[in-house]
């Protein structure tokens, strides 16, 4: 009897391009599942995005891959050059397109167009899905999809990503086209003169060894280098010299005979682009202004634009102080019963210890910031949703361009308000390699996210819960002080090295405003949790670790002699009382053996190793208001900055009895006293070490990252220099401005 075997699977990769701002992103979620793998290409920067298209046949495996953004296949940034080279076959890690989904802005059809006429004429199986419909009807827009269709002569799907209308039909569209592929006929989307229709069949007919089985490639890409000198100036990647001899050549002639080579390509698809939306467009009311229109009038406004976008960054910090409260005090209380839950299964000694004090306090103290975190996150994604971040770069750029940075540069620098890494990998959507650079270097000054758990504990120990002009709390306007003040070292440090190290000129801003749209509930959800799953795997991870090693180094090596010593202090007080009745100890006599349990473990972190490093660089920050203390959660928080909050939860609580390990940190390092008996966290120490954490590079993370961007230990360790220098200066200034009025 014959074998039956059912039939091998198929797989198939479907690639999804289009310009930026069109949705894509949206899209991509819709059809994975919001279930994405994030990676890096190999020997690059620039983030790949993929996952597996959710609902597909049985037998059928399609993975989506999430192009970046791109206005043309003739690249002007890394992130333009990648998309040209996946679809244009260069890169061997990526598998060949099965299906290529060109995603256009309905609201926007006739700048979508340019690029997707260069996508079509490469020649894979291509559809479009024509993205924001709701948008087009909203600003009174009418596409005839099936016109549309003739025209491009490929399918096109209109959808709603946000909403998921249009969604089952496009996935049924791209696993017919997987199974079937269905190969657009060549269209020429282009009219160009005869001489320049030559000197292209030329270059073409050269090109065909490099595709001999992609015609359509060789002659898409020989238009592309022929007519676009930027494409000659980004690579020269798997084109034979040669080539490269003859474009010079066909160029001159082209001059010669008065042809403009470099714009007649482009002017020409514009063109055509133009003549099919006559073709396909109908506008319902286009003298009416949209809805997006009448609200740029008043949040880009020159100056109302600035104070609304001010009001609104305070209103932001303010509400991460007074809606988190309440879950971080259920964080907190949750903590504390834990480390009482393991204190009645542990027996006492160091293994105690470290669970309590070096894992549960540790840990704990910066987990509990959690809430925070997920609330900041969560306008950051409800901001970015709207479409209110663009308008924000725009607002801001008036005052960038200042200082002598790219407009561009202020999206980098907003990502870097969540973390530097991101922010610092975005710069490289800035063409100028100065421009770039600046960004790079400036971008770890904005305040991330890791500082929030440090500004948050030293605001509730330091800054009293006062008001400001009879309204303003005075907490959250110390928080917003401390980022603005970090977007105004960025800028000042901007200024100073486009005027110093990286002279030149400053590009104009050339930036796509999109339409406000209600949030998706479900995409922002997505982004906090991301976020905060993130936070807490580097709680549970390099926090973790960290804490463990530290509570080895504040306990170790121990004293005998110190033990002994109080040892010898406690026997007056218990000599008269049997150790079984603590209870018949009067008050005085049990704060006093409560005060000698606080200088042992004083003393005894004192003579540890971590100690020791203390009072080795306390010399360097005793200056600045800092003791030694303070001087081990700075080293320890260059790992990264949040370790600082549970360094200090691991110092003042290594040792320390139950009653002590229930009180919140705040209130713990409010009670710190000098030998002297004066308070070691005051309002002028508190802003200090603020301030210092503002400007200090206190993150290896990022250290490696520019490292990686720049190609050099060079830039990283300047910057790192540069940054822990600017930090000492301003903390020594406001230490000792603020000693001198008599603040301290």
């Amino acid at each position: 009897m014959p074998r039956i075997t059912s039939p091998k699977p198929l797989t198939s990769t479907v690639i999804l391009a289009g310009n930026p701002n069109c949705g894509k992103t949206t899209l991509f979620n819709a059809l994975t599942g919001l279930r994405a793998k994030v990676g890096n290409y190999p020997g690059v920067t620039v983030e790949r995005k993929e996952g597996r298209m959710l609902g597909s046949d049985p037998g059928l495996t399609l993975t989506i891959l999430d192009l970046p953004g791109s206005y043309s296949l003739c690249p002007q940034s890394l992130d333009e050059r990648i998309t040209r080279d996946v679809l244009l076959q260069r890169l061997p890690e990526v598998s060949p397109p099965g299906v290529v989904v060109i995603v256009a802005d309905a609201s926007n059809l006739e700048r979508n167009l340019y690029f997707a006429t260069q996508v079509i004429e490469l020649g894979h199986p291509t559809l479009m899905a024509l993205n924001m419909m709701d948008v087009a009807e909203a600003n009174g827009l009418t596409i005839d999809a099936n016109g549309l269709a003739s025209q491009l002569g490929i399918p096109v799907v209109p959808v709603v990503a946000s909403s998921g209308k249009g969604i089952p039909e496009l996935k049924l569209q791209i696993q017919q086209m997987a199974r079937q592929p269905a190969f657009p006929i060549f269209s020429r989307f282009c009219s160009l003169p005869e001489a320049f229709e030559d000197e292209w069949k030329t270059i073409e007919d050269l090109l065909t060894s490099n595709y001999p089985n992609k015609p359509a490639l060789s002659r898409s890409e020989s238009l592309l280098i022929l007519g676009d000198d930027r494409t000659t100036r980004s690579t020269r990647t798997g084109i034979p010299e040669a080539v490269w001899d003859a474009i010079e050549t066909a160029r001159q002639r082209l001059e010669k005979a008065g042809i403009r080579w470099n714009s007649v390509v482009i002017e020409s698809r514009y063109v055509r682009a133009s003549t099919i939306c006559q073709a396909v467009l109908k506008e319902c009311h286009p003298t009416d202004l949209t809805f997006s229109d009448r609200l740029d009038r008043v949040l880009t406004h020159r100056y109302w634009g600035l104070i609304i976008f001010g009001l609104m960054m305070v209103g932001v910090f303010q509400s991460i102080f007074t809606f988190a409260q309440w879950p971080m005090h259920a964080l907190d209380t949750g903590v504390t019963q834990i480390g009482h839950w393991l204190g009645h299964r542990i027996p006492a000694g160091d293994f105690q210890s470290l669970a309590i004090d070096g894992i549960v306090a540790g840990v704990g103290a910066v987990v509990v910031f959690l809430p925070q975190i997920c609330l900041l996150f969560l306008f950051i994604g409800i901001l970015e949703d709207t479409g209110y971040m663009a308008r924000a770069a725009f607002i801001m750029d008036r005052v960038m361009s200042r200082v002598g940075l790219h407009g561009k540069s202020f999206i980098p620098l907003l990502s870097s308000f969540a973390c530097a890494i991101p922010g610092i990998m975005a710069a490289r959507t800035i063409e100028n390699t100065k421009a770039r650079l600046i960004t790079i270097l400036v971008a770890p000054l904005m305040s991330c996210s890791a500082r929030l758990p440090v500004y948050t504990l030293l605001i509730a120990a330091c800054i009293p819960e006062r008001t400001l002009v009879g309204f303003i709390p005075l907490q959250g306007a110390t928080l917003f002080a401390l980022y603005i003040l970090g977007i105004l070292g960025a800028l000042g440090m901007a200024w100073f090295f486009k005027r110093t190290l990286l002279r030149g000129e400053t590009p104009l801003l050339i930036m796509e405003l999109p339409p406000y749209k209600r949030p998706t509930l479900h995409v922002v959800a997505r982004h906090v949790w991301d976020r905060a799953f993130l936070f807490l795997k580097k709680a549970g991870t390099l926090i973790l670790g960290i804490n463990i090693l530290l509570w080895f180094f504040a306990t170790y090596p121990k004293s005998e002699t110190i033990a002994q010593k109080y040892s010898d202090l406690r026997r007056p007080y218990l000599a008269e009382h049997s150790a079984s009745q603590p209870g018949s100890l009067d008050s005085a006599q049990q704060h006093a053996l409560k005060n000698l349990a606080q200088l042992e473990t004083q003393e005894r972190l004192e003579n540890s190793y971590a100690g020791r490093l203390g009072h080795l660089i306390e010399p360097l920050i005793q200056p600045l208001g800092m003791d030694w203390q303070i001087g081990i959660g700075i080293v320890t928080s260059f790992a990264a900055r949040e370790v600082f909050v549970s360094t200090m939860s691991t110092i003042y609580n290594v040792g320390a009895g139950d009653d002590d390990s229930t009180q919140s940190l705040a209130r713990t390092m409010r009670n710190q006293t000098r030998p002297d008996g004066t308070p070691v966290y005051t309002p002028l120490s508190g802003i200090t070490l603020m301030v210092f954490y503002v400007f200090a590079l206190q993150c290896a993370s990022t250290v490696a990252i520019v490292r990686k961007e720049t190609h050099s230990w060079k830039w990283p360790l300047f910057q790192w220099l540069y940054m822990g220098f600017l930090a000492w200066i301003s903390a020594f200034a406001i230490y000792q401005s603020g000693r001198l009025m008599g603040w301290s």
